[in-house]
């Protein structure tokens, strides 16, 4: 008998044969969730107390505590005595030009040049330090040029004493860290699921038939001459037989194939997630290991 290969055809459970990858899918991706809640649970909190159903689920956050050394005061290198600036005590008036300034009481330095600028009102409003000199152990006396018709300006300069280095001096620092800030939280997704189902029956029907002849044929003669007279005798032999076989039959091969091709991806974190890291970034804290110690002016 043929095979119907339509009938065979709906005969299969497309039902469970395509439904069970996608039935795999979902607890896939449900598994994937669950691993992540258990990820957070257990690397991000410590262990509840199990003897008490109100502290039983999830502890405190855990954290990372890093020490290193903060600067708590700069480095500042060796100086030398000097002028560095002058400041206008009293800004006098009536002043039409830029006065003289006159530098006294050196001491052992030289070399100090400034010029006094003036303003609209006629009065000294700042002084430019051309060469601040050298050598000086103590702030020098400026004096200034009196105005023809006005009050006179007071200079005063603005010495800066030598001093050593000072090496820069550094304050151990301790550092906690939520854990689950520094560890990327593992979200996968099931983005995409191709379900690939090829069948293939073919029916082939045979007729095979075999088919022989066979002829055998063997002839004797036989003469004999006497004196007087001959004698001839011959004798012909044939056979011959034929055979016809038949053989019929059906053929069927089947060929079933499915390919499943899923598709997973890291999603994105969740905006509840978010918000708990973003609560504990904002925990991080600094402190000191211990008391700072008092920084040298």
């Amino acid at each position: 008998m043929a095979t119907q290969p339509g009938r065979e055809l709906s005969s299969i459970d497309f039902e469970a044969m395509l439904g069970g990858p996608l039935r795999a899918v979902v607890n896939a991706q449900a598994q994937a969730a669950m691993s992540s809640v258990n990820f957070i649970k257990s690397v991000g909190f410590r262990q509840g107390d199990a003897a008490d159903p109100a502290k039983a689920q999830t502890g405190d956050p855990i954290y990372v505590s890093f020490k290193y050394p903060k600067e708590v005061a700069p480095f500042r290198p060796e100086t030398e005595a000097r002028v560095t600036g002058v400041r206008v005590t009293t800004p006098g008036t009536g002043y039409t030009a830029a006065p003289t300034v006159t530098v006294s009481d050196e001491g052992e330095g030289s070399g100090l040049a400034v010029t006094a600028v003036i303003g609209a009102g006629g009065d000294v409003t700042s002084v430019v330090v051309d060469d601040p000199g050298s050598g000086y152990a103590k702030a020098p006396k400026l004096a200034v040029e009196a105005p023809a018709d006005g009050t006179r300006a007071v200079l005063e300069a603005v010495f800066e004493e030598a001093r050593p280095a000072v090496p820069a001096q550094f304050q151990n620092m301790v550092l906690e860290v939520p854990i689950l800030t520094m560890l990327p939280i593992p979200f996968i997704r099931i983005e995409e699921t191709t379900i690939d189902f090829n069948a293939k029956i073919n029916s082939v029907e045979e007729v095979k038939t075999d088919e022989s002849f066979k002829l055998d044929a063997s002839l004797d003669a036989t003469v004999k001459y006497p004196p007087l007279f001959s004698v001839a005798s011959v004798k012909l032999k044939v056979s011959t037989s034929y055979q016809k076989n038949t053989q019929t039959g059906t053929k069927v091969d089947r060929t079933y194939s499915m390919a499943v091709h899923i598709r997973a991806v890291q999603d994105e974190m969740p905006a509840g997630m978010e918000k708990i890291l973003g609560i504990l970034e904002d925990a991080i804290k600094a402190q000191p290991a211990k008391a700072p110690a008092p920084v040298e002016s």
